[in-house]
């Protein structure tokens, strides 16, 4: 039983924070928009696509793109189909960037005079320099890591459950992986997949997670009650 306990690999927490670089690029209208993005570098693609979510997002857009296009410019037509744009569907930021700017070009193939957004609320291209470090908290069962979730912040959350997509692919995330490679518990791990990223803010997706692993814990202490009364 000791060696059983000592295989189990623990879950190890941890978050990213981003800090900030401006680039002192900036884009006026659409058309702007479009040239900027073909030539900025991979990590201001990076931080206006997959870092949206990181910022307490608008839960109707997937880039900084799709909202400066929806709150700025007010092309809504446009915004919407920059939003339909799953940044988790690329590996490579190249496709990501050549996809964005397929969707721009045939938007202006249709509106070819794109208008200015009022001074001050032109569109400015940052870059940020991500740092991920562990927090010390580690799980080795669920119990644990139901304790540990109530208490990490969102931080973490966006790097076990939006990152982990880029480095593990297929949508899957740190949580899901773990509790099904370390437990073998597909059925969780499924409900905690099926989460939409897109849908809830980081705090609403810790909460569907913390509920999730609440209710299998409950299962699993009522059949060690029905074991324990049987004996």
């Amino acid at each position: 039983m000791a060696e059983k306990i000592q295989e189990i690999m623990p879950f190890e927490f941890r978050q990213c924070i981003s800090i900030e670089k401006a680039t002192g690029k900036k884009a006026r209208n659409i058309r702007e928009l479009k040239e900027m993005i073909s030539t900025v570098s991979d990590e201001c693609i990076f931080h206006h696509t997959y870092q949206y979510f990181l910022k307490g997002h608008i839960l109707e857009y997937t880039s900084d793109f799709a909202h400066w296009a929806g709150e700025s410019l007010e092309e809504s037509s446009l915004s919407e189909r920059l939003s339909n744009i799953d940044p988790y569907d690329f590996r490579e930021i190249s496709d990501l960037r050549n996809e964005i700017v397929r969707v721009i070009d045939e938007y202006l193939a249709k509106f070819p005079e794109p208008r200015d957004v009022m001074p001050g609320d032109e569109f400015h291209f940052n870059e940020t320099v991500t740092l991920i470090f562990p927090l010390g908290i580690r799980a080795r069962n669920l119990a644990e890591f139901l304790t540990a979730m109530r208490y990490i912040n969102t931080a973490s959350i966006y790097y076990h459950f939006y990152e982990a997509r880029i480095r593990l692919g297929g949508g899957i995330d740190d949580f899901s992986r773990w509790i099904e490679d370390v437990f073998g518990k597909k059925k969780l791990a499924a409900r905690i997949r099926a989460i939409d990223p897109f849908m809830h803010t980081l705090d609403a997706i810790k909460n569907h997670i913390i509920e999730e692993i609440e209710e299998e814990v409950r299962k699993d202490m009522e059949v060690i009650d029905r074991c324990l009364t049987s004996m």
